[in-house]
């Protein structure tokens, strides 16, 4: 017997079938976890989540990029007390996580990626930095630094911590070249040295000032990394012209090869690990100002190839090689040289 069906109920029989083929996760609820570790920034945590509060020590450690230092980081690692570490990027991943949790000692270690202001003046995100124990900031460009994190809400959070709170700070390759007091803040790109001295106001040179992060015995001095590839003595000796130049300041300046860094204890030392060289660089005197730095000319810093003094240490695996960071004048197991700009031409003498 054949049945005849009405145009309602053939449309019954189809959502009836759709609704049976229809997946099971198209109809699952939104998972929750998933919008807080997008409105905090966070990707993720390994250790124990909840919060511990531990007695800290101050420091600071510029890392010059590369592979990284494991003494410098289990050097901040005792400076937090065994409690939170954070790690804070604007790109990239959680890689971080498992490393500083694998060096052992920690509660725990989580990463931020704040890449928005947004993000950065997140009330959320700023009682998290405000709980660490230990702050590293990655590599990245320091231009999104620069123009995410400045005058917000981060900013206020390191500072606090570095010098209220009292813990240690520290940054690879970007994330060490916004450290000081002054920075080169990219941007408007990178500069090499080469172009650095061809014109010392380079509209690539882009210098920040006091605006930013605070750091003790940092002050009227600028960071640079990766500085024995490429080579970035030509650029740091220009910067510093600026700085004098512009500011009238005695400037210095700490140049960090890859695989190096210096970690500065509360007393002013600064202690060199790793395999490469840190470089200790300061004007040699108020009177050895740059001869010619000007918009458009080669740099000129010569006096008598004495310009800048400059204190090279070697790293090892203690950290026994020093620098006086409290006098700029002293160190234990490096040796004293000079850097001058010879029309335009870096130069080296002893």
């Amino acid at each position: 017997m054949l049945h005849r069906f009405t145009p309602r109920l053939l449309a019954a029989m189809l959502v009836l079938l759709a609704a049976c083929g229809q997946p099971a996760e198209t109809i699952a609820p939104r998972p929750t976890a998933a919008l807080v570790q997008d409105a905090t920034g966070t990707l993720g945590l390994v250790g124990d989540a909840a919060d511990v509060t531990t007695t800290t020590s101050g420091g600071t450690v510029l890392m010059g990029g590369g592979t990284d230092v494991d003494a410098a980081m289990r050097w901040m690692v005792s400076k937090s007390g065994g409690g939170d570490f954070l790690v804070l990027r604007a790109t990239g991943t959680n890689a971080y996580n498992s490393y500083i949790y694998g060096l052992g000692g920690v509660n725990s270690v989580e990463t931020l990626l704040i890449n928005s202001r947004t993000l950065a003046n997140d009330p959320e995100v700023e009682a998290k930095i405000r709980g660490a124990e230990a702050v590293f900031i990655a590599g990245g460009d320091q231009a999104n630094y620069v123009n995410f994190w400045k005058d917000t809400r981060v900013e206020s959070a390191l500072n606090y911590l570095r010098n209220t709170k009292q813990v240690p700070i520290g940054g690879t390759s970007a994330g060490c070249a916004i450290q000081g007091s002054y920075y080169f803040s990219a941007i408007s790109g990178t500069i090499t040295s080469s172009e650095a001295l061809a014109n010392p106001y380079n509209s690539k040179l882009t210098l920040g000032r006091n605006d930013f992060l605070s750091n003790p015995y940092l002050s009227n001095t600028i960071t640079d990394t990766h500085f024995n590839n490429p080579d970035r003595r030509g650029r740091l000796i220009t910067f510093m012209a600026r700085m004098s130049t512009d500011n009238g300041v005695l400037p210095q300046g700490i140049g960090v090869d890859e695989q190096t860094a210096v970690c500065i204890e509360p007393n002013g030392t600064g202690k060199v690990f790793g395999s490469g060289y840190a470089f200790f660089c300061r004007q040699n005197g108020s009177g050895y100002t740059p001869e010619r730095c000007l918009s458009g000319s080669p740099l000129d810093w010569y006096r008598a190839r004495q310009a800048v003094r400059v204190y090279k240490v070697p790293g090892n695996s203690t950290g026994s090689n020093t620098f006086n960071l409290s006098t700029w004048s002293s160190g234990s197991g490096g040796s004293w040289q000079y850097y001058y700009a010879d029309r335009g031409a870096f130069g080296l003498s002893y």
